[in-house]
């Protein structure tokens, strides 16, 4: 019996501030990243991450909301995306938290941009580019979710709303809070008919709103409410909804077309009928003290008092309370980039703020997600009276387009569209369990990653959308952090540059000799050279440490030095393949002509190109292996056909064609690999016309052995270098997101066992 399980989830965040949430039931936070929905245990004691991801969506999901009714029903995740689409997933068992999609609300003509659920009327609302609001009912009837539509709002003045929060005034009236691309909040609430009626605009803000968060001020019956709104011009405005009955004359409401400066810090107030009565709506506060746009708000009050999170693009979450003798709301707490590093280079300075800030459950931790994709996560230590950043979790926010294992196999390099090429390792606790988590990311580059391959076990050679390839050595730093942490050895660390740094407006990383740095949790003194735009190693602070680096440590202190530079393409790389020895490279870029087209050979020990370069293709080439005994050189390309060169038995530095299939699929060919040695000269295809082909290379050079049908366009194949059971072990995966894992007999390639892994 074979059994697969995930070990490890790599994924960042979307940059959207209704893109998450945290759960008050399962302690399960949920966050858009990219298509899917994730979902990660923050105060999890295993440290194990991520633990899902929900695919369904077709596009980048905007919104997360969890959805948790008082009754006896089923735990459910609401998601809003970009495909227009609203998603409900479902689990059956708070214990194993395995989710699945049970419903799909499709009204909206625009992309979903925000959700906001009230359980106790089993309502949800939605807010669409589309210029509208969705009021929606959901019941757990006979085992299965049904939803209906109740109401559609036409915003007017027109807006896009990007928040909205949902309350009940008295007897079950509901009252909702909009707000989005104008500086005014729209203000609905439930009449004699039971729909929202607009009611009120709530002026002030001078740029748009992109959060609301709304409490109640006491736990009391009939306590006032408190709205919060965080705006782009970088002001919190507090709002108070008293829940008792008032009487207000038509000469106190200030309509909105008179509205002048003073206004703005009015405390007029607004009318808000409701079948339950009458309410008042005020200005009760101006909270200023960041210096960019707010992205977030979040009250919370299950530690004994009311406070208020905000999370801004100033690289700063900031905690707000009431002073006790005054009243007056106070920044008493404030977290994130606090120094005289904020502002250097985008690669490796400015973190570029926070766009996400969310209480845990019981208030005594938070987590923020920040423009690289990465989740922060700070825990109150209350008998220091601090707050102490914990293991948070990280990972590419762009498609990822090439992975290499080192070959050793002690960790996992990935590099993406998202400029950055990123290290994977297994943390080994003090307490014997494991757990995998970025260690470093050795290259943040000015243009998007392509290709990656290994010489060895400590370096490496990637390709971008530029004309040349990049080889980079392990730093000291990186090589000791390995070793403590992950059990990673190398036999000696004599000669290693100390770090790498990035010149401003620079693209290579620069080797650093010397003990250089400063702690993270230090500012930086004014002569510091991080105020020219380096990043430089903190090995000091990052040795020292017993967990995996935290997110500014990782953007900053573990670049890898570059070493070389490897030119002679005409266009962007496209591919790479390192010999198993380490001795050659073989590199291609995107061409649509011959001359283009073309393979290039470099040797690694005096990095020179071997000529002349091999002609094989009259498109791009989309994958390059070597053999397992690096006898032969295989390449796939946009021109559907696979090339197969041997190495000279004279010159073991050249190759020469050897074998040619022109018309190998019907479609371009994007992934190729060989099976191992044993198996004999074997090799396998993956095209976009869903097939994978076997084909053995001392057999006929135009007929395939063997033909696997997938359901989708293949994107890759792999096969493991060495036989398991007397049988090849090869995987599979698609466009769709699924995988599979076959076994096939070596002799008629025939597949003895199949297995499906799918993309949740």
């Amino acid at each position: 019996m074979v059994y697969f399980h995930s070990e490890y989830i790599a994924a960042g965040g979307n940059r959207h501030p209704a893109a998450a949430d945290w759960d008050t039931v399962t302690g399960l936070l949920a966050f858009g990243s990219n298509s899917n929905v994730a979902l990660w245990k923050p105060l999890g004691e295993d440290h194990k991450g991520l633990t899902a991801l929900l695919g369904g969506h077709s596009d980048d999901v905007n919104a997360v909301k969890f959805f948790n009714s008082a009754a006896a029903w089923p735990h459910l995740i609401l998601s809003g995306s970009v495909d227009h689409t609203i998603r409900l997933w479902q689990t059956d068992s708070t214990a194993d938290l395995v989710y699945r999609t049970v419903g799909v609300l499709e009204d909206h003509a625009a992309s979903v941009n925000c959700l906001d659920v009230a359980p106790e009327h089993q309502i949800v609302v939605s807010g669409a580019a589309d210029a509208t609001i969705k009021i929606w009912h959901l019941a757990y009837v006979e085992n299965q979710w049904r939803t209906s539509l109740l109401q559609t709002i036409q915003t007017s003045p027109k807006f896009l709303p990007l928040s909205l929060r949902l309350a009940v005034l008295g007897r079950n009236a509901l009252f909702l809070a909009a707000a989005g691309t104008k500086g005014n909040i729209y203000i609905y609430a439930s009449k004699s008919t039971g729909e929202l009626s607009h009611q009120a605009t709530l002026s002030g803000h001078e740029g748009w709103i992109r959060s609301l968060a709304i409490t109640s001020e006491t736990s009391e019956p009939n306590s006032d409410l408190l709205l919060a709104s965080a705006s782009q011009d970088k002001y919190i405005r507090l709002w108070r909804i008293q829940q008792h009955q008032v009487s207000i004359s038509g000469e106190d409401q200030q309509p909105e077309e008179h509205l002048d400066f003073e206004s703005l810090l009015s405390n007029k107030t607004h009318r808000v009928d409701t079948f339950s009565g009458c309410y008042s709506l005020t200005f009760e506060a101006l909270l200023l003290g960041h210096d960019d746009w707010i992205y977030t708000v979040s009250w919370q009050k299950s530690v004994g008092k009311l406070r208020l999170l905000s999370a801004s693009a100033d690289g700063s979450l900031a905690m707000w309370d009431p002073d006790a003798a005054s009243g007056v709301w106070v920044c008493t707490t404030r977290l994130g980039e606090i120094s005289t590093q904020k502002g250097s280079t985008t690669a490796t300075g400015s973190m570029g703020g926070f766009w996400i800030g969310l209480w845990s459950p019981d208030g005594k931790s938070v987590a923020c997600l920040g423009r690289t994709g990465s989740w922060r996560l700070w825990i109150h230590e209350k008998e220091q009276e601090r707050w102490l950043q914990g293991v948070g979790v990280s990972g590419h926010t762009r498609p990822v387009m090439d992975i290499a294992w080192a070959r050793d196999g002690s960790y996992l390099l990935s590099t993406g569209s998202d400029q950055t090429t990123r290290l994977h390792a297994e943390w080994i606790h003090k307490d014997g369990c494991a757990s995998w988590h970025e260690f470093a990311r050795p290259q943040i580059h000015g243009y998007d990653l392509n290709c990656i391959d290994t010489i060895g076990d400590f370096r490496f050679v990637s390709g971008a959308d530029e004309k040349l390839l990049r080889v980079f050595d392990e730093p000291k730093g990186t090589a000791e952090l390995l070793r403590a942490l992950c059990g990673v050895k190398r036999a000696s660390e004599q000669g290693l540059p100390e770090a790498a740094n990035i010149p401003v407006l620079g693209l290579s990383n620069k080797a650093v000799e010397g003990p250089v740095g400063i702690p993270s949790d230090q500012a930086a003194p004014a002569d510091a050279n991080i105020l020219s735009g380096v990043s430089v190693s903190n090995d000091m602070a990052i040795q020292a440490s017993s967990r995996p680096p935290i997110e500014d440590d990782l953007a900053r202190h573990t670049l890898w030095p570059e070493s070389e530079k490897l030119y002679g393409h005409g266009y962007e790389i496209s591919a790479v393949a390192v010999s198993h020895d380490g001795s050659l490279i073989a590199t291609a870029c995107k061409a649509s002509s011959l001359d283009h087209a073309v393979i290039r050979l470099f040797e690694t020990k005096d990095w020179r190109e071997l000529k002349p370069p091999l002609v094989a293709h009259s498109l791009t080439v989309t994958s390059l292996q070597f053999n397992g005994d690096d006898r032969y050189l295989l390449s796939t390309g946009r021109d559907r056909q696979w090339t197969v060169c041997e190495r000279d038995g004279g010159n073991l530095q050249l190759f020469q064609p050897k074998a040619k299939n022109s018309k190998a699929h019907s479609r371009m060919i994007l992934s190729a690999c060989w099976a191992p040695v044993a198996a004999g000269d074997i090799f396998i295809t993956g095209s976009r016309d869903k097939l994978v082909k076997l084909w053995d290379l001392q057999k006929s050079y135009s007929e395939q052995r063997h033909t696997v049908t997938t359901s989708a366009p293949v994107t890759a194949v792999d096969a493991l270098g060495r036989l398991v059971e007397s049988m090849i072990v090869l995987g599979v995966a698609t466009e769709s997101g699924d995988i599979s894992i076959h076994f096939l007999e070596p002799a008629t390639l025939n597949i003895r066992l199949s297995y499906s892994l799918q993309n949740q």
